[in-house]
């Protein structure tokens, strides 16, 4: 069987790889492109050591024989790990945004609870390929705080305060930092993508990788958007929001991230305790500074905000609108009754 797959290296050059499969190992390998090698006589090597390589054999494992079989050879605008990844492309294990038709998933205003749940349900179909590769964007249904995945209750969340507001709070499956999330207030999607997208990727990487769109939007509309530190998305003139990621041992990734808009600082200091060890002594108005709302840096209402995102995704990768059916929400039901409510879940650490 014939295999071929190209990369486009990001600022560097075109990698191909052709080949053919034989009992289960790459024979007959060429390695070519537009990039730059020094001397001539490392492509042989770096050819000849992909050569007779088990199909199943780890992005780890081909980068580095690729890396062994360069030597001190000069590699312009491409790398090692480029090569690998061109290998997995053309194997069908990685894959490109291109590879993909994207549903945008309509699911309504949900409650918290059913927004994990949802979540979780959507991102195990991509995995399991019950479902296309996905982008939701959340509609809030009442206001809530969203722990992480390893955060204790009683050192982030003030549950008196929470009470007293009416505001939810529940765990999410995935790491980081705590939100505090109104309806209307706040900007929330979630991508639901299998492993492919992103292999050879590390967290970080796959972090603005995934969120590069997000990035391209927003500075459409007048915002110095990037990425800051692992997770946060930002500008001059402060945070914006926070991304939090889940991978599956089934092969699908959970990307989601949480934008303010125009949220109420005040509030949110009550409720979650870390905002208040964090700006104790510089009061509320340098809270609003730490998570800076969209609406003062756009002028735009959410919506149009939301509708911005959308476009930038639909022209750069495609979308077809879809609503969220039956099954699926009969599906996340369940899976709220059996996890996301009880408090085995939330206060699994304490």
């Amino acid at each position: 069987m014939k295999v071929s797959g190209a990369r486009k290296v990001p600022g560097g050059k075109l990698v191909r790889v052709d080949a053919r499969v034989d009992d289960d190992r790459l024979v007959d390998v060429v390695v070519s492109g537009d990039f730059f090698l020094e001397p001539d006589e490392a492509l042989d090597d770096i050819r000849a050591a992909l050569e007779g390589v088990s199909v199943d054999a780890s992005f780890e494992a081909l980068t580095a024989r690729v890396e062994e079989a360069r030597g001190d050879a000069v590699m312009l605008g491409f790398a090692p790990r480029d090569v690998a990844l061109t290998v997995m492309r053309a194997l069908g294990r990685a894959t490109t945004w291109e590879d993909h038709d994207f549903e945008l998933v309509d699911a309504g205003p949900l409650e918290p609870l059913m927004q994990m749940a949802v979540d979780e349900v959507l991102a195990r179909q991509v995995a399991e390929g019950r479902r296309r590769p996905a982008l939701r964007i959340w509609d809030w249904a009442s206001s809530a705080v969203i722990i992480g995945s390893y955060q204790s209750v009683r050192n982030e969340v003030d549950l008196d305060a929470a009470a007293e507001h009416d505001i939810a709070v529940v765990r999410r499956v995935s790491g980081g930092g705590a939100m505090f999330v109104e309806p209307g207030n706040t900007i929330t999607y979630s991508l639901y993508v299998p492993a492919t997208l992103v292999a050879g990727q590390s967290f970080a990487e796959s972090y603005k990788f995934l969120d590069a769109w997000v990035l391209r939007a927003l500075r459409g509309l007048g915002v110095d958007a990037s990425y800051a530190s692992l997770n946060d998305i930002a500008s001059p003139q402060g945070k914006i929001g926070g991304a939090a990621q889940k991978r599956f041992a089934t092969g699908g990734v959970l990307h989601h991230v949480t934008m303010a808009y125009d949220i109420d600082a005040q509030k949110m200091t009550q409720v979650l305790r870390i905002g208040r060890e964090k700006l104790s002594d510089k009061g509320t108005k340098s809270a609003a500074k730490r998570v800076d709302p969209m609406r003062s840096q756009t002028g735009l209402e959410r919506e149009q905000v939301i509708e911005a995102l959308v476009g930038e995704f639909a022209e750069s990768y495609g979308l077809t609108p879809v609503a969220l059916d039956e099954e699926t929400l009969a599906e996340a039901e369940a899976l709220v009754a059996s996890k996301f409510a009880t408090d085995e879940w939330l206060h699994r650490i304490p």
